[in-house]
């Protein structure tokens, strides 16, 4: 207690010391900040409506009330989208999000899906809130006229041509249907058709000049080369046409339904003509292996007992056509259309009122494309001069895998 006294009488000795005039300046100060406290405070309650303001809760209901009409008028619903490209310039059909500078035809078609107002612009990065799948997986520099892709979309009014107003001239949505919620577009294909265009020097013997673009060929030789195809009907172990898949692998096994060539046609004083393929499904390269081996046979470099071999366990050295040629050109569920085709609410997927489109798109952006980019870069008479390396009695050599294994694209479904 004496001790508490005695800082009291120090503190008020010092404290004389100071002057009236010295300790007023001061006290304003002191109320000057107080007085600005509180007017900085006063404004910024002004400024903050209270939680239970009403204006506030009528703002955030006239903001939930626009998205639920949104959502009211355009409904969101699964469909299955028809698509037609050139892929010349891109890295196959699949997105790649770690190699985002590889452009490939799901980043244009999820741009304009995007700006179309089709999808939520935060769900372009993960389509898979969208439930979007494709039905085949396209190479590098391959073209489609037939390609269907699945998803939820907000059923937007002149929805087609909206998306398309977003894409390039070269990629095109032709058509769309309602399909059930947990159809994909991948799972419910049966079956898919691959056409393959090639000048037909390429059937020519094998010491012909190959950059002759005045060759016609014989029926004879076509005759051979539907011959050649025909061998690969039916289920076979195709371990040798593709890469990292060994003999033993039961996904190996693939089941050919169709394989013909086309009669010839000229384009630009060249001859052409269309391979065309049909299967359940097909592994990365397999078709250009198969119409490499095509070509192989028929040139001369080796006999046709070449095919039935390669089958076989033992690895095979198979050459691997140019990607150029090779167009998707149709998808088919004809499981799904028994199903749900006839239940009165579904559609079936065929489009025959588009099939004109189609033959439209193809006559100007793909068929155009391949032939001007064969005869300016001249990829196919490029491949041929590269035949004779290969060593098709090869049966345990570790050079195939190094020839195919380019990671030049993705799988072809």
């Amino acid at each position: 207690m004496l001790r508490s006294c005695r800082i009291i009488h120090i503190l008020s000795r010092h404290l004389s010391h100071f002057s009236k005039s010295k300790v007023r300046p001061i006290l304003k100060s002191r109320v000057f900040c107080i007085s600005c406290k509180m007017t900085e405070d006063s404004i910024k309650a002004l400024k903050r409506p209270a939680a239970d303001d009403p204006l506030v809760e009528t703002e955030h209901e006239d903001k939930k009330l626009k998205t639920d009409q949104d959502e009211k008028k355009y409904p969101k619903k699964k469909v299955a989208l028809l698509m037609a490209y050139s892929g010349k310039g891109y890295y196959g059909m699949q997105r790649n999000a770690k190699n985002s500078q590889f452009r490939t035809i799901e980043d244009e078609l999820v741009a304009a899906l995007v700006r179309a107002g089709c999808i939520p612009e935060g769900h372009g990065d993960d389509m898979k809130k969208m439930s979007f799948q494709r039905c085949a997986r396209t190479d590098k520099g391959v073209s489609a006229a037939g390609q269907v892709v699945s998803l939820k979309v907000w059923m937007i009014e002149n929805i087609l041509d909206k998306i398309n107003a977003h894409l390039p001239s070269h990629i095109r949505i032709l058509g769309y249907k309602r399909v059930t919620g947990g159809f994909n577009s991948k799972n419910n294909c049966d079956a898919r058709t691959y056409s393959y265009m090639l000048p037909t020097v390429s059937f020519s013997p094998k010491d012909y000049n190959q950059e002759d673009t005045s060759f016609r060929v014989s029926s004879e030789t076509l005759q051979k080369v539907n011959h050649l195809c025909g061998l690969y009907k039916g289920t076979h172990n195709f371990h040798n046409f593709t890469s990292q898949k060994g003999p033993r692998d039961p996904s190996a096994k693939r089941y050919i339904t169709h394989m013909s060539c086309g009669e010839p046609f000229v384009r630009q004083e060249a001859e052409f003509a269309v391979i065309t393929v049909r299967g359940q499904s097909f592994m990365m390269h397999q078709i250009r292996k198969m119409i490499g081996l095509v070509i192989a046979v028929v040139k001369g470099y080796v006999d046709e007992g070449v095919i039935e071999r390669s089958w076989g366990e033992e690895k095979v050295d198979i050459p691997k056509a140019p990607g150029l040629g090779l167009v998707l050109e149709k998808v088919h569920f004809d499981r799904y259309n028994k199903r749900f085709g006839g239940d009165g609410i579904h559609e079936t997927l065929e489009w025959t009122d588009e099939e004109e489109a189609i033959a439209a798109f193809k006559d100007k952006h793909i068929y155009p494309s391949i032939v001007e980019t064969e005869l300016l870069e001249k990829s196919m008479v490029n491949w041929m001069a590269t035949l004779y390396i290969h060593d098709f009695e090869a049966t345990a050599t570790g050079n195939q895998e190094h020839k195919d294994d380019d990671e030049d694209g993705n799988a072809s479904d």
